[in-house]
């Protein structure tokens, strides 16, 4: 399933209080997805990393009372304190040791441990890596599987350039990503390499791009990053983009600035126009995506939509909708 159809699912499950459990590679963004959630719903949040818990733990610890033994729960399970309606977030299950997860059964299935009762708004919803993917994992036992929903969840580019839009994702990883979007998530589990391209490691290129690294380190960071076949093929991306020329430069004059006629360079101009959208740029942005190839001129203008919905009542952009009606039905 995309992020997006695994937010929808979220929703509807968190909404009946079904357990769920999240299944994808490392680094697809599956704790971003469930933070989304909580936030679209307006639930708390409780993220508990269970790899770190022992079995112990959830039952908490023993007090005296009138001269018998009263557990107390531990404070990062919600109690009748807590917000009205919230998510229990189990990250990292199946990483956790095989008597974690038992200890997690009756949580799961009957929302309570022990004496401690889970309150009635909150669900819970957990998630881990695939034992392919050979990260830490001990296989799930199938009394507690069979306790939960499970989703697997799988990178979109679609999905994550839209989330990349809002997130403040440097334009030119997105162009780069456009132009080879089977690098967003490039994982191979028989590989030795840490590096490795996934949502979350392109998130981290944006923000060595945002630090402004020297040019006599910027491979190696990159490759430390994403690894070492992506990174060369985004730094030979970089020198297109950098090669380019301005925005400016062709919002003031989009009938003579130059087209480029490599896809890595027209990839990269959508990308940065489209950031520029608005409507005193629409003129000038219709005029340069009707000198494009048609699929760049849909491009560049989708984009400018994306980016900006206004752009659609404007004349420029009907006209050239009008001009284009065969490329886009």
């Amino acid at each position: 399933m995309t992020p997006v159809q695994v937010t929808t699912a979220l929703k509807t499950l968190v909404s009946i209080r079904q357990p769920v459990f999240l299944w994808g590679a490392p680094g697809v963004g599956k704790s971003q997805v469930v933070a989304q959630v909580a936030a679209d719903l307006g639930c708390s949040l409780r993220d508990i990393r269970a790899v770190l818990l022992d079995p112990v733990d959830l039952r908490g610890l023993p007090r005296l009372d009138g001269g018998r033994a009263v557990w107390c729960p531990p404070a990062f399970l919600p109690d009748e304190s807590a917000p009205e309606r919230g998510i229990l977030f189990l990250d990292e299950l199946n990483a956790a040791p095989p008597l974690v997860q038992a200890a997690c059964y009756q949580l799961i299935l009957d929302r309570a441990i022990g004496d401690y009762r889970l309150p009635d708004g909150w669900a819970i919803v957990a998630a881990g890596n695939r034992e392919k993917d050979r990260a830490v994992a001990y296989r799930m036992p199938s009394a507690l599987a069979n306790r939960m929903v499970h989703l697997d969840f799988e990178a979109s580019l679609d999905d994550w350039l839209a989330w990349a839009q809002d997130a403040g994702i440097r334009p030119e990883v997105c162009a780069f990503l456009r132009f080879r979007p089977k690098l967003l998530h490039d994982f191979d589990a028989q590989t030795t390499d840490k590096a490795f391209a996934s949502p979350r490691s392109w998130e981290f290129v944006s923000r060595v791009l945002d630090a402004g690294p020297e040019s006599s380190v910027e491979y190696e960071l990159y490759q430390g990053t994403v690894g070492a076949g992506a990174a060369a093929e985004f730094m030979g991306f970089l020198s297109v983009w950098r090669g380019l020329p301005t925005v400016d430069a062709i919002l003031e004059a989009p009938g003579a600035a130059p087209v480029p006629e490599e896809p890595a360079a027209l990839y990269a101009t959508c990308e940065a126009l489209s950031l520029r959208a608005g409507e005193e740029t629409m003129d000038a942005l219709a005029e340069y995506a009707q000198r494009l190839p048609a699929e760049f001129g849909v491009l560049l203008m989708r984009d400018a939509v994306c980016q900006n919905t206004e752009v659609v009542h404007t004349p420029a952009f009907t006209r050239w909708a009008r001009q284009n009606a065969d490329v886009l039905l």
